[in-house]
């Protein structure tokens, strides 16, 4: 059986690079050696593209072991990605040229998170270079990213979410009287665009709004301000296309005030990740109902986390889409997903054929008048 080459793409100019460095490590492991040739892609800070030999003793990561020092090795090949070739990575020497070496890559798993990785940014090159790639469309993406046009959708979708006000930089700020009139206290201050809790914060006073809302202007010119819901924190993993599947329901149960970055992928002991929750059954239903209902109203495709709150009372609210959720060892998705019965390296096997099952779809499609 001939192999296909899968190119493991990670990294990224985001702030959560570090995050997607772990992802790709564990991924890179998992991947089953006999159906696929893993071949590594770092994206380092300033956007370079560096190729990596699999078989290499050298590694394409340092530090892999320490999640606040784990790093990009920087001894890779520069390679482009060739627009309309399907998948031909371009080696590139010294002074910008072509050394004559080129690399073929069947599929392409991006593993990664925030701005330039999860929204749609990547998605629309790959799609431009006639690649199959793992997850959400272009559109989705973007739409998934975008906390202020995501929340929009769903609220016309008719599908529960806290109450949220939308600040832009050009704008004037409300000031924290006024946002306490409308959201209560405490409340949530964060970036529209970034994932991972990543310039998140909680407000509980004046000080803390005008210190918080400037720093997630530091990582986005929008930002959200959210009502805080009082209640567990709920997870489901959705896995498919046209007909998603949704796997039972995780839940979450910080050590720090809230699910913050440190909580996630830092601290070991962050986070109580229960997998499934301790749920009856029609409540577990009703989120995974909700959960395919968000995946389809957000044009996502492939895979996503969506996020819960359940109130005290009972009531399921959507927080919100996560189009790439983390690949770490101690991430909810695959945990989902293994519950289920589905393994790491399966669940892996099965996101590639998702890939080349959308790609093969969008091939039929006409793209031409005549």
């Amino acid at each position: 059986m001939i192999k296909k080459c899968v190119g493991i793409l990670f990294g990224g100019c985001s702030a959560e690079h570090e995050v997607s460095l772990q992802s790709a490590k564990n991924i890179f492991d998992a991947i089953d050696r006999d159906k696929y040739k893993a071949v590594p892609i770092g994206i380092d800070k300033s956007g370079k593209w560096l190729l990596y030999d699999a078989d290499s003793e050298i590694g394409f990561l340092r530090d892999v072991d320490n999640p606040q020092k784990i790093s990009l090795n920087p001894n890779g090949t520069t390679v482009a990605l060739m627009p309309g070739s399907g998948g031909e990575l371009v080696h590139i020497d010294g002074s910008g040229g072509n050394t004559g070496g080129n690399t073929h890559v069947d599929v392409i798993f991006p593993v990664l998170h925030g701005p330039l990785g999860e929204d749609g940014s990547i998605q629309g090159l790959l799609k431009t270079v006639g690649v199959p790639f793992v997850g959400t469309p272009a559109l989705g993406s973007a739409i998934g990213m975008d906390k202020d046009v995501m929340k929009r959708l769903l609220r016309d979708a008719g599908i529960p979410i806290a109450k949220f006000i939308t600040l832009h930089s050009t704008a004037e700020i409300p000031d924290y009287d006024t946002v306490v009139k409308t959201l209560g206290v405490p409340y949530f201050v964060k970036p529209a665009n970034m994932g991972s809790s990543v310039g998140v914060n909680k407000v509980h006073n004046e000080s803390e709004y005008t210190r918080f809302v400037r720093e997630a202007f530091r990582y986005d010119t929008k930002v959200i301000i959210e009502q805080f819901i009082k209640g567990r924190e709920l997870e489901c993993a959705v896995l498919g296309n046209d007909e998603p599947l949704a796997s039972l329901p995780g839940e979450i149960k910080p050590a720090h005030e809230f699910y913050s970055y440190d909580a996630k992928y830092i601290d070991k002991a962050g986070a109580e990740l229960i997998v499934p929750a301790k749920l009856p059954g029609e409540k577990v239903k009703e989120i995974q109902d909700l959960a395919v209902k968000t995946f389809k109203t957000l044009c996502a495709e492939g895979l996503s986390r969506i996020d819960f709150f359940m109130r005290d009372d009972g009531m399921v609210i959507v927080n919100e889409i996560n189009t790439m959720p983390g690949f770490t060892k101690i991430s909810m998705y695959p945990k989902l997903w293994e519950e289920r019965g589905i393994s790491y390296k399966a669940l892996i096997d099965r996101l590639i054929e998702l890939a080349v099952e959308h790609h093969q779809k969008e091939l039929k499609l006409k793209t031409c008048y005549l």
